[in-house]
Formats: structure tokens, C-alpha cells, sequence
């Protein structure tokens, strides 16, 4: 198993360290010369204008060091290894989710942190610092468990994400394979999923209110609720693991 994590970081990993390296510094600077120095407005909106440019850019590389996981499992030549290799394909695909799961939210919230630094330094020179500084201090003391369960939904939301498309590549490859209209199956089971996925949450209307847009329903679930709501997430995420992890083990065309 930890081989499958060094290969699969490594595949990620060639992609994302020198884009990540590079913008990292820059915001690094940045926020260094905006400490040390009192510089003019243009500037500190300069720097924010950049630093928010090269996170929209490490999304993309994002994407593509993705890809280059994904890449070892479903298409030639890495495919070839990974299906030789000789364990489950269950610890496989835990591998390469774990490590796209990793690797994006570690530079997102890397880079998204220093665009955040570099605005609220921008308004602590026309604003007020400590008045900035007690009411960020006094936000977090009070909404703490909420940032918590934020970003435990985000987590589980983003691996749901991730499964969703995995499980749909995996039967485009298995199951719909050299199917007539395989590449139309496959799409209309990813809008299926997704559709059922955005109802799933409606089992939780005893902990919340519910609203309905159009054919769709959104569910505001309480504190409780909330905690529910992320297990469910995990439940479907886990679920879609177990079945592409058995169709990987059964003939996947590369």
C-alpha cells in the first residue's frame, strides 16, 4: 500500500510541485513586501490581482495532475502497471483518491489562504488593523464548529465529486465498452447520479427546511443535521468506491 501512495503522489505530484512552488513564493513576496513596507494602493491591488490569477491557473494544474492519476488507472501505458500490480484494485483506487484529495485541498487552501492575506493587508492599510483584528478574532472564537463542519463538507463533498467521476469512467470502460451509444450511456448515468445524488439529501427533512427549485430540492439541515448531511455524503462517496473498485477488478479495457 505504500507503494501505491508513493506512485500515485508521484504522478500528481510532477504537475503540482513547480506550479505550486512557483505561485507559493510569489504570494510569499507579496505578503513580505506588504509587511515591511507601506506601499501604494496600486500595488497591493496588483499583488491581490496576481495572487488571485495564479489560483484560478493552479485549479488548471490541478486538473491536469488529476488527469495523470486517473491516467494510471484507465489508460495506456501506466494502466498496464497498475492492472499487473499484484493487489486489490481496491488499495489502488484509495491510492489515487487519497492523493488527488490531498494534493488539491493542500494547495487550494494554500493559495486561497494567501489571497486572503494579501486583501486583508490591503484593508488593514486603509482601514483599521486592530479593529480588523478583533472582529476576525471574535468570528472565529464564535463560528469555530461551524468552520469545522464547512470544511468537513467540503472534504466529503469533493470526494463525492471525485467517485462520481470515477465510477462513470470505470463502467464507461467496463460495462458500456464498445456498446452502441456507450459514450451517451455513460454521460446520461453521470447526469443520473448526479440528479439522484442532489435528492439524497431529502431524507434529512426532519432535521432541516426544504426548498424547491424547478425538478430540484435544497435542504437548509440544522446542527444536527449537518453532521448527518456529511455522513450521508460519505455513505454515497464509500458506496461508489465499493462498486468501482469491484468493477476494476473485473475486465476494464484500456
Amino acid at each position: 500500500m505504500k507503494a501505491q501512495f508513493k506512485y500515485a503522489f508521484r504522478a500528481g505530484m510532477s504537475v503540482r510541485l513547480p506550479a505550486f512552488a512557483a505561485i507559493f513564493l510569489m504570494n510569499l513576496v507579496f505578503i513580505v513586501l506588504g509587511l515591511l513596507f507601506r506601499l501604494p494602493e496600486a500595488a497591493h491591488i496588483t499583488f491581490v490581482a496576481l495572487s488571485g490569477t495564479a489560483l484560478a491557473a493552479m485549479m488548471a494544474v490541478n486538473v491536469i495532475g488529476d488527469i495523470s492519476i486517473v491516467g494510471r488507472i484507465f489508460a495506456a501505458p501506466g494502466a498496464y502497471l497498475h492492472a499487473l500490480t499484484p493487489v486489490p484494485r481496491r488499495r489502488t483506487l484509495l491510492a489515487g483518491v487519497i492523493a488527488m484529495l490531498v494534493m488539491d485541498i493542500i494547495t487550494m487552501a494554500a493559495l486561497i489562504g494567501g489571497v486572503v492575506w494579501l486583501a486583508a493587508n490591503m484593508d488593514v492599510f486603509y482601514g483599521g488593523l486592530t479593529e480588523i483584528a478583533d472582529i476576525a478574532a471574535g468570528d472565529f472564537i464564535v463560528t469555530v464548529p461551524e468552520t469545522l463542519q464547512n470544511a468537513a463538507l467540503l472534504i466529503a463533498g469533493y470526494l463525492l465529486i471525485v467517485m462520481v467521476i470515477l465510477f462513470c469512467i470505470t463502467m464507461g470502460k467496463s460495462v458500456f465498452y464498445q456498446k452502441r451509444g456507450g459514450g451517451w450511456l455513460t454521460a446520461l448515468l453521470a447526469v443520473g447520479i448526479a440528479y439522484a445524488v442532489s435528492l439524497s439529501p431529502l431524507i434529512l427533512t426532519p432535521f432541516g427546511d426544504v426548498e424547491r427549485f424547478g425538478a430540484f430540492f435544497t435542504v437548509t439541515p440544522n446542527a444536527v443535521g449537518n453532521v448527518l448531511y456529511i455522513l450521508l455524503i460519505l455513505l454515497e462517496a464509500a458506496a461508489l468506491f465499493i462498486l468501482t473498485s469491484r468493477l476494476l477488478e473485473r475486465r476494464i479495457n484500456i
